[in-house]
């Protein structure tokens, strides 16, 4: 099917695409098929992926989806970013999906919102030309999902932060040239954090280690330590003692974004255990036509479509600028918790081959792992649901 004919079936069945989302979902693909999957593998044993990978991301526009093009982007709609996340699904390969993700989708969206012009233009055009790398920096060795009791503070001398803390389980980390940081600069609890900009060239700034993960290799995820870093006052992003409220709201896209991306690796893995059941002879016929298989995936096909339409949604809304807690935390949870069941069974049926690393099926697997911990954990969003259901 051309990609002109598969654009209008989709719109029939999808509205809420147009061409030019199609367009751009097709150049993601093409941008992952030939620059990123062909490496999945080699990059997922070197633990990194070359940095040259974001300016390339860059110059596709890749970060500025929906940053206002006054500062380099497109200033598109949800539904392109969607369409991205589609496309990027081809690559075979979490760890750069998250990378690139972390800049697109968690970072630089956040700029835009409540950085100044001058702080856009020092660090937003350089990040969504892909020049520079972005890294988020929230969660700390004493707690992930507990915002509210972070430690790192920032002291205010003058007309300059210091900052003293750790960090933990920062994606980009060792290579990021500015963090996102939320820090400490008022009394404990939710009201005393704030966001700042911070270049890593700060003195005082240090990677403590790369860290070893069970999934997403290639994505470097690095412990931080801030000794006494000193800048300027003028890096606040937003108001003072303004950050947890700017970190809740910013989750919110990051699990629109986790929970489509999900949707995504679901239907590629999917198609991929699919096509092997039906070339895989077993028992003088192939393994995909037992009925254990047939069902088991005809279930599948039926809870990725629900999934995706929880997801279409939460993003009709987001896009419309309307409250979407509820729908996005419940397709954040149904999306990540499917994705276990799904990645499984697609690796089940093709048995021993898939408990190795030359398949991207077992990558995919190992991956996913991630989704139900990572964004908020699924245990979180249930106790959101419950809460706005008042139960």
């Amino acid at each position: 099917m051309s990609s002109a004919i598969a654009a209008v079936a989709e719109q029939q069945i999808y509205p809420y695409f147009t061409e030019e989302h199609a367009m751009l979902r097709e150049t993601v693909k093409q941008f992952c098929l030939k620059e990123i999957a062909p490496h999945a593998e080699e990059w997922d044993e070197e633990g990194i992926f070359p940095r040259e990978l974001f300016k390339k991301a860059g110059e596709l526009g890749l970060f500025g989806i929906r940053i206002d093009p006054k500062w380099g982007g497109s200033g598109l709609d949800w539904w392109a970013t969607a369409a991205y996340l589609e496309g990027l699904s081809y690559a075979n390969n979490g760890g750069v999906g998250m990378a690139l993700l972390v800049q697109s989708d968690i970072t630089l969206p956040a700029l835009e919102e409540l950085g100044t012009d001058e702080q856009k233009e020092e660090f937003l055009k350089p990040a969504v030309a892909g020049d520079w790398i972005a890294a988020l920096g929230i969660s700390e060795p004493g707690g992930g999902s507990d915002v509210a009791n972070l430690k790192t503070r920032a002291r205010i001398d003058g007309d300059d932060f210091v900052i003293s803390g750790q960090k933990l389980w920062i994606t980009n980390g060792t290579r990021a040239d500015f963090i996102i940081l939320a820090v400490r600069t008022g009394d404990e609890g939710h009201r005393g954090i704030s966001m700042v900009l911070f270049p890593t060239k700060t003195k005082g700034f240090g990677v403590g280690k790369k860290l070893k993960k069970i999934g997403n290799l290639s994505s470097d995820t690095a412990e931080l330590f801030f000794d006494n870093c000193r800048i300027p006052r003028r890096y606040l992003l937003g108001e003072l003692n303004r950050g947890f409220y700017y970190t809740m709201i910013n989750f919110q896209g990051e699990r629109l974004a986790a929970a489509l991306g999900a949707v995504y690796k679901m239907e590629r893995a999917l198609e991929y255990a699919i096509n092997y059941g039906k070339e895989r002879q077993a028992f003088g016929q192939p393994i995909g036509s037992f009925q254990v298989w047939r069902h088991r995936f005809a279930e599948h096909m039926t809870s990725i479509e629900a999934a995706k339409w929880l997801c279409y949604r939460a993003l009709d809304l987001m896009n419309r600028k309307e409250k979407c807690v509820r729908e996005i935390t419940m397709a954040k949870l149904f999306c990540s918790e499917l994705d276990q069941r799904v990645m499984y069974d697609c690796m089940q049926i093709m048995g021993g081959f898939a408990y190795t690393t030359e398949y991207p099926i077992g990558r995919a697997w190992r991956d996913a792992r991630l989704n139900t911990i990572g964004a908020g954990a699924s245990e979180i969003m249930k106790e959101i649901i419950a809460k706005d259901a008042k139960l």
